[in-house]
């Protein structure tokens, strides 16, 4: 992949990423949420299955059938439907600014199970995205932020992180493509399933802004967007992506401003700024510092971040 196309993916990516959070937002007013995200993520997962079909002998599902069902519960039961569900409680910007831990999490979740090493960096990013959940949080107190979408926001965000986690442990087993084409259509599944239980069909508006919604998240919210992440971890590109992914939340809380009209408050600044700071420390490319490990460190330079966000 040419540096020009490296640039122009990633670039795609991130604004991929961030207009997903407001037109899932405008969806959900006319549909419940977990029917929402079921259709969401099924359809995505269909797509990629197709683009899959032409190497089905790397489907392997008799011998890997384990790691699609762990990786399909917390990448997308938990996290998407957690994130679907938040978006009824907070803004589409403030969501993604708490989601968006992730990054964080990840450093600090892959040296205490992949023995990864913990730069100084690391933790400080850590810390400030702490801080900056605090002070997002500390509106809550006035009750002029649900607490209870920040708790599902914050859960969210874990489940995304060990779902990271695990895959990182386990990609040398499975086909990537096949690994996020099968989860997402094992939790779409089980997400609309869901959905179907404890939800009606008769509660969604069949209007064309949920249509167009839809059309968005299934086709560039899940299939195209992540088609361009499995393209730049085979080009070997996710180092220089994670290290911009801090863009991706600043872009929502912009466009639900923009376009949602969503409040910017001065907690919601300060705490933004914190949590973007920490994600930038915790995913700048490495170099050669001291750094904290656990007992029998492997050296994280030689493992492949395949990681992936919204």
């Amino acid at each position: 992949m040419s540096k020009k196309t490296t640039v122009a993916t990633i670039v795609s990516l991130i604004l991929l990423w961030g207009l997903s959070w407001p037109a899932i937002k405008v969806g959900l007013a006319y549909s419940p949420p977990l029917l929402y995200a079921g259709m969401r993520t099924l359809g995505g997962g269909l797509l990629l299955l197709l683009f899959a079909l032409p190497t089905w002998r790397r489907l392997q599902f008799r011998s890997q059938w384990r790691v699609y069902l762990i990786s399909s519960l917390l990448n997308v039961v938990l996290f998407f439907g957690l994130q679907t569900v938040g978006l009824y409680f907070l803004p589409a910007g403030l969501l993604a600014v708490l989601v968006y831990l992730q990054p964080i999490l990840v450093g600090f979740l892959a040296w205490l199970w992949l023995g990864e090493s913990l730069s100084v960096a690391k933790i400080i990013g850590l810390l400030l995205g702490f801080l900056g959940v605090a002070t997002v949080s500390f509106e809550s107190i006035s009750g002029k932020t649900s607490l209870t979408g920040i708790l599902i926001a914050i859960s969210a965000a874990v489940a995304w992180a060990i779902g990271t986690v695990y895959v990182k442990r386990v990609q040398g087993q499975v086909d990537l493509l096949w690994l996020v084409g099968m989860q997402f259509s094992l939790g779409g599944l089980v997400l609309l399933g869901t959905g179907l239980t404890f939800e009606s069909w008769q509660q969604i508006h069949w209007t064309w802004t949920l249509l167009a919604s839809q059309l968005y998240a299934i086709v560039f919210g899940v299939s195209v967007s992540w088609m361009m992440w499995i393209r730049l971890v085979h080009a070997g590109e996710v180092s220089r992506t994670s290290s911009y992914i801090f863009v991706v939340p600043l872009l929502s809380v912009f466009l639900g401003s923009l376009f949602l009209h969503e409040s910017l408050s001065v907690f919601l600044l300060a705490g933004l700024s914190l949590i973007v700071a920490g994600i930038y420390l915790a995913n700048r490319p490495a170099k050669l510092t001291p750094a904290v490990s656990p007992a029998n460190p492997t050296d994280s330079s030689t493992q492949t971040d395949s990681s992936a966000t919204m």
